[in-house]
């Protein structure tokens, strides 16, 4: 008999997470939606185990809600909630930016140039993910740089609710002003680690506000 690969309930678990929080961040899932494990799991050709299992660790990340009477909901999006994110998320790319910067090397500069170009290109044609894709790889640069485990599991936590922000918001992000001020964290990497890390986490404080404002109708 062919020896076929087994399929665990660890893997059934992850792909259902995954799934669903994608489906909530890009907005396909709104807020207020009711999630119930077992049309899910009816939808995906899994049992409700994993499915509760994706649910737990979605409401972990704050994307989700379980209300009185085991009712799980998409929490809905709020400007305090932006704001508290953002701030937390800030700190946490400016640490990794300090701590990049003694370990960095020429071709991490040549990857931040090609992540900011692919954010232009992708402002500019409109295209959120593709917008969003090349934020994360920007950033993501001195995150790797860091090679600091616990700071990247510490933003990965945080940044599923960064990025559904993002989704729900983009019309607003068109023209912010974060191509430029990725163009100077560039030239600033030859310069002081401190004056870096204030920038990159202004960057990131910049678009919280924007979102902030943008959910307030400002």
């Amino acid at each position: 008999m062919m020896n076929l690969p087994r399929i665990d309930q660890v893997s059934l678990r992850e792909r259902a997470y995954r799934i669903l929080q994608r489906a909530i961040v890009r907005g396909e899932l709104p807020p207020g939606t009711r999630l119930r494990d077992q049309e899910l799991a009816a939808q995906m050709g899994l049992s409700r185990t994993p499915i509760r299992e994706a649910l737990q660790r979605l409401e972990d990340e704050g994307l989700v809600r379980t209300a009185p009477r085991s009712q799980t909901v998409v929490v809905p999006v709020e400007a305090r909630s932006a704001q508290e994110a953002f701030v937390v998320v800030a700190a946490l790319h400016a640490l990794a930016a300090r701590c990049a910067l003694p370990q960095w090397q020429p071709s991490d500069t040549t990857a931040l140039r090609q992540a900011n170009a692919q954010l232009l290109d992708a402002l500019e044609a409109e295209d959120p993910e593709g917008a969003i894709s090349a934020d994360d790889a920007f950033h993501g640069v001195f995150l790797e740089r860091s090679q600091n485990r616990e700071l990247a599991r510490a933003v990965a936590g945080l940044m599923p609710k960064v990025r559904r922000l993002e989704w729900l918001q983009f019309s607003s992000l068109r023209g912010r002003a974060s191509v430029s001020q990725h163009a100077a964290i560039i030239e600033a990497v030859q310069g002081d680690p401190e004056r870096l890390a204030q920038m990159v986490e202004e960057n990131w404080r910049s678009l919280g506000s924007l979102i902030a404002r943008s959910l307030q109708g400002v």
